[in-house]
Order: C-alpha cells, then sequence, then structure tokens
C-alpha cells in the first residue's frame, strides 16, 4: 500500500495535521505566530548542519530549532528590544543565513524549491516513521502538560500563584513546536510550517464551544486539507505544499460564514441545556 507516492504523500500529511492542529491551538491562544515563523526559518539552518556533517535531517533540525527557542526565550527576558521586534529580526536574519550557507554547498546538489515550499510526494517510509513516532512523542506530552500549559495561557501569574511551573511548561511547549517543524520540513517547507499550525486551528476556533473541541476541530480541519490539497495537487499539478495551505484558508473561510457562527451557537444552546437537566 505505501509502495505508492500519493498514498505515502496521504498518509505523511496526515500525521502532521494530527500533531499539527492541537498545537496550533495554542500558538493561537499565545499569540506566537511570529515565534513559530522564526524557528521554521532557523530549520534551513538545521539543514545546512545535516548536508555538511551528513547527519539525519530531521533531527539537525530540531536541534538547531530547540536552540533557537531557547535563545529566543533567555534574550526575552533580558533584551531591551520588543518581542516582536526581537522576533522579526532573528527570524529573517535565520531564513538569510540559511540560504546563503546554502549556497555555499557547490558541491551538493539541494532543492532548495522543495526545502521552502515542502515536497510531500517525494515522502519516504523511513520519512513516515519519524512522522509518527515523533507525532506520538508530541501528542503524548502535549496531553500530559495540557493542563498547565493551558493555565499559563490564560493567566501566567495565577498559574504561577497556584504552584505551578508556567516556565518549565513553556519551555517543553516550545520545544514540541521545534519537534513538529523539524518533522513537517519534508511536508510543507520552511515557508508554510507555520500557516499549517495557524490556519487550521484559526479556523476551528470559530466552530468550537471549547478548547478541547477546538484541538480536535484543527486537527480534522488539517487532514480535510492535506486530502484535498494533495488531490489538488495531482488533479492540476500544482506544488503540494501551497496547495495544502490553500485548502486549508478555504476552510478558514467557510468558518467566518454565519452558518458556522450557527453551528456554533447551536452548540453552546446545546450544552446549555444538557448542564440544566
Amino acid at each position: 500500500m505505501l509502495d505508492d507516492f500519493f498514498v505515502r504523500a496521504l498518509v505523511a500529511g496526515i500525521g502532521i495535521a494530527l500533531v499539527a492542529g492541537p498545537l496550533g491551538c495554542f500558538i493561537v491562544w499565545r499569540r506566537l505566530s511570529y515565534f513559530g515563523d522564526t524557528l521554521s526559518h532557523a530549520a534551513l539552518l538545521g539543514v545546512v548542519l545535516a548536508l555538511v556533517l551528513e547527519i539525519n535531517i530531521t533531527l539537525a533540525v530540531f536541534a538547531v530549532s530547540a536552540i533557537i527557542s531557547i535563545v529566543m526565550i533567555a534574550l526575552q527576558k533580558r533584551s531591551q528590544i520588543s518581542s516582536d521586534a526581537l522576533l522579526g529580526l532573528l527570524s529573517h536574519s535565520a531564513l538569510a543565513l540559511g540560504l546563503l550557507a546554502l549556497s555555499f554547498l557547490t558541491w551538493m546538489q539541494v532543492d532548495l524549491m522543495g526545502l521552502l515550499i515542502g515536497d510531500v510526494l517525494s515522502v519516504s517510509k523511513p520519512d513516515i516513521a519519524i512522522i509518527y513516532l515523533g507525532g506520538a512523542a508530541v501528542l503524548a506530552i502535549l496531553i500530559a502538560i495540557w493542563r498547565p500549559l493551558f493555565a499559563a495561557t490564560v493567566n501566567y501569574e495565577l498559574a504561577k500563584a497556584e504552584g505551578q511551573n508556567p516556565d518549565r511548561v513553556n519551555i517543553i511547549f516550545m520545544l514540541l513546536m521545534a519537534m513538529v517543524i523539524a518533522i513537517a520540513l519534508k511536508i510543507i517547507g520552511v515557508l508554510l510550517i507555520t500557516a499549517m499550525l495557524i490556519i487550521p486551528a484559526a479556523a476551528a476556533r470559530r466552530l468550537s464551544a471549547g478548547p478541547e473541541q477546538m484541538a480536535v476541530f484543527a486537527s480534522i480541519i488539517g487532514m480535510l486539507s492535506v486530502v484535498m490539497g494533495l488531490y489538488g495537487s495531482l488533479e492540476y499539478d500544482l506544488p503540494s505544499g501551497p496547495a495544502i495551505v490553500v485548502a486549508s484558508l478555504g476552510f478558514f473561510l467557510i468558518s467566518l460564514l454565519p452558518i458556522a457562527i450557527l453551528f456554533k451557537s447551536k452548540k453552546n444552546i446545546s450544552k446549555m441545556l444538557g448542564g440544566a437537566k
């Protein structure tokens, strides 16, 4: 079954969507889209490191993204520069450094477009194994820290006053983001990873009555976007990464329609009636 390239692409894309949905919800709630951009742009440096040292690309991207995330957390606490300016500086600098470093690898043939916008149709069986094993680890850790992470997202000071350790769960969350970016790089590409994290979550927000429901809906919308984007890519000979993102954009636009808000209102009314009983 996995011998067919299109089936491998579907399986890999669905695996990414399952993980990106819940994680993307926290990115939306915390307004960390620029943070995700910075980590994804830094992924190019990880690719260069992997090519030079001849090590696994996913492992190298995760290591570089993890280091960048920790550096950003440290700089945000000590630097006098505002957070958005600091993230913008690191994001564009990391992308520029990655592109320059790739240009020096003249003895290697590097698919730059594949790195930037993804090449899901070239996914191999080992790639799928990495996606599902890494994705399962991310989901397991996210479920374990869900309550303290959500508490820190709602009110950092209150979570700290209640004896929780919001700084620790924040670092764990950043590392989970780095891991997802590492395993999604080949599927969506450096420039589109953050879109895949944010857009399904943003669409799900319009339809959901609670955080857990939003996480489930985000995964479902992400999976549907993968299926529709890949079939559109195959049918009209389009680049797969952008096609997936455009499909998820379509779901977001649908969520803006009045009928979507009515759907959410009916769910809230049913929940209230159920609680009254």
